[in-house]
């Protein structure tokens, strides 16, 4: 029905949740924490060998440094010691996909550190400096029409425009707070009916309207409640209405 879409399926991974083996039969990117805001080498690796398993592109995840509040809350952190410990990240999720063989495909920033780069210049430049001293020629996940994917672009960086399954919008694009009631999406139908139109029309429902959207990978965070429930649909229904995984 639209075969002349494809799209990517990515999972925030690595955090402590352990559903790994049950979420990558039916994604085709996974992020996985490098241990600022969660995660371990131990868990890293386990992880990646799932990934290589099942055939799915490896991501870095890197965040703030902050377990304490799972890199969810902008950190008060001087810029010298952010980018350092972003690079670290970085190169140790590297680390571990070359002890496996694997390779390492995107970074995706989590958490506060991702809602900040949308809009922030200064913090989004900070991040390129970081992928360009450690893997420039990685993809870089990024939301459309964010100050990170002007600035990557900007800077010669390869990008995916990703948006969220499990998230409502706000008009500005940006993601609604996990403060606000509204926050997330956990209906399997109403997720599907979320990206379906992101996908095939180019558009989403945000709190005050339809607006336009590019996407090429969709994201379920691994640690919404039932993400294994709304991956699994989600895979299913692509495939049902001929939109190829990729």
């Amino acid at each position: 029905m639209y075969s002349k879409y494809t799209i990517d399926i990515n999972c925030d991974v690595g955090e402590g949740v352990g559903n790994e083996a049950s979420l990558m039969p039916y994604i085709s990117s996974c992020n996985i924490a490098c241990g600022a805001h969660a995660g371990s080498v131990a868990v890293m690796d386990e992880v990646i060998g799932l990934a290589v398993e099942y055939n799915v592109k490896i991501g870095a995840h890197p965040s703030f440094p902050d377990r304490e509040n799972f890199g969810r809350l902008v950190m008060d952190i001087a810029p010298e010691a952010l980018q350092k410990s972003i690079e670290e990240q970085i190169l140790l999720i590297k680390e571990r996909t070359d002890i496996q063989g694997a390779t390492l495909h995107h970074i995706k920033p989590h958490g506060a550190l991702y809602n900040l780069i949308t809009k922030d210049k200064e913090m989004a430049q900070l991040v390129i400096r970081a992928i360009q001293n450690t893997c420039p020629n990685l993809f870089l996940y990024v939301p459309y029409n964010s100050v990170i994917a002007e600035e990557a672009l900007k800077s010669n960086l390869q990008i995916q425009y990703e948006a969220f399954a499990d998230r409502n919008y706000n008009e500005d694009l940006t993601l609604v707070s996990r403060s606000q009631e509204n926050a997330l999406i956990t209906n399997k139908e109403e997720v599907f009916t979320h990206i379906k139109r992101m996908i095939v029309a180019q558009q989403v429902q945000t709190v005050g309207g339809v607006k336009h959207i590019t996407a090429d990978t969709i994201c379920v965070h691994g640690d919404t409640e039932n993400a294994v429930e709304l991956v699994v649909y989600i895979f299913e229904k692509l495939i049902e209405n001929k939109i190829p995984i990729a």
